[in-house]
């Protein structure tokens, strides 16, 4: 039994026409116009894969294909649909639309399993509208945090603003929430999204886990003043305080040639803002990810230290606001073993690699036992338009995520 390669194909060139930019860009930000029109047509898709369809109060599109016995835990499988704002076609996505024709293919062939199965695209995975990603997994364990609701975009609307034009009810969260125990397992196919698999000519890999994102805003406050009459020595500027330590986060990285460490400044806004005012504030986020924790709370003390020393020479104040800070997630070691008795059933000599990315798996592996699929992406660009993985890569992907369901389903 195979999934339909040519459907599939379908699926993927019809998703990327909405929020289309340029050629091969993406821009469909989490609980829009445009994310309701994508779960509209992802929505009519799994109708006719034999799924019940609903979206539920947290923005999640789910699909649930029930099983002989509906009392059982569920396995569950998906991504997210909502990109980022200069983003590509397959991140996301093909965790959904794969999902989506596995379970087509499962409904064509009068397979009923023993236990339901539920797809589902998770509400702003992405995380960049709000500043806060995985909302929709983190929502339905009921793991959301105080002030979420009250987080604003660019635009000023707070995420209960959107939520409730997009026709959630945020006074009923707690009738979206999943009981300890109601999932068996999670399953996510997803683009590399990094450069292993391209470099190694393999189209899929097995993955073993997902790094520790620890995500800061930090902001620092100086003194503004005239660009022309204030002496260097005596100035309190934050923009140079912010960029010893933006070079410090690429430092402490990089410390260990070979190491999976990341380090990065994402964003930064400058106040005043003036060709001729010294900066007086500068914000700016911090991104430090590492498959090993014990390492990324080592260099989380060293940023912190050289946080502490550069604006004492500066003479700056600072400020640092813990946004995200997760611990490695480790996939099961049952379910990696079927993923890789699939891929050598189709002969693909895959490997098996951790993820620096952090995607919806990491919130449900706090609640049942997970396993991830990556699929090759070319050069390993992504959050990208130039983003791209082959429609014969990605129908290999599928097809081992089917291998792998229906193993899971006879357990």
């Amino acid at each position: 039994m195979k999934i339909n390669s040519a459907r599939l194909e379908q699926y993927f060139e019809a998703m990327s026409l909405i929020g289309k930019i340029g050629e091969t860009g993406t821009c469909r930000p989490a609980h829009t116009e445009l994310e309701k029109q994508g779960f509209e047509i992802a929505g009519s898709w799994m109708k006719e894969a034999g799924m019940t369809v609903r979206i539920d109060n947290f923005g999640n599109l789910i699909g649930r294909l029930e099983g002989k016995n509906p009392d059982l835990p569920v396995l569950m499988m998906g991504s997210h649909l909502d990109s980022q704002p200069y983003g590509g076609r397959f991140d996301g996505v093909a965790g959904v639309l794969c999902a989506i024709e596995v379970v087509k293919t499962l409904h064509e062939n009068g397979i009923v399993p023993e236990r339901s199965i539920e797809v589902i695209s998770f509400a702003d995975e992405e995380g960049w509208r709000f500043n806060k990603g995985l909302f929709g997994s983190r929502g339905i364990l009921g793991k959301l945090e105080e002030g979420e609701l009250e987080r604003a975009d660019a635009a000023g609307i707070t995420r209960g603003q959107a939520l409730v034009a997009f026709g959630c009810d945020i006074t009923k969260f707690k009738d979206s929430e999943y009981q300890p125990g109601s999932i068996f397992c999670f399953l996510e196919l997803h683009i590399e999204q990094g450069p292993i698999l391209d470099l190694a000519n393999k189209p899929i890999g097995v993955v073993s886990g997902i790094s520790g994102p620890l995500w800061w805003t930090v902001k620092l406050k100086g003194m503004a003043g005239h660009t022309g009459s204030v002496p260097m020595p005596i100035r309190k500027d934050a923009l140079v305080g912010a960029a010893e330590i933006i070079v410090a986060v690429n430092e402490i990285a990089n410390q260990v040639p070979g190491n999976p460490t990341v380090g990065t400044v994402g964003t930064l806004n400058i106040f005043p803002a003036s060709r001729n005012i010294i900066p007086e504030e500068v914000t700016f986020t911090v991104d430090l990810r590492d498959i090993d924790l014990e390492r990324r709370n080592r260099y989380e003390k060293q940023l912190r230290d050289r946080i502490e020393f550069i604006c004492a020479k500066h003479k700056l104040t600072y400020e640092i606001s813990e946004d995200t800070k997760s611990d490695p997630r480790y996939c099961a070691d049952w379910i990696k073993e079927i993923i890789h008795a699939e891929c050598q059933k189709l002969q693909l000599d895959e490997i098996e690699l951790m993820s620096g990315p952090f995607h919806d798996a990491l919130a449900l592996s706090y609640v049942c036992d997970y396993g991830m699929i990556f699929v090759r992406c070319k050069d390993g660009i992504s959050h990208n338009p130039l983003e791209y993985a082959s429609y014969e890569d990605l129908a290999i992907g599928a097809n081992v995520l089917l291998g792998t369901v229906q193993q899971i389903l006879n357990r």
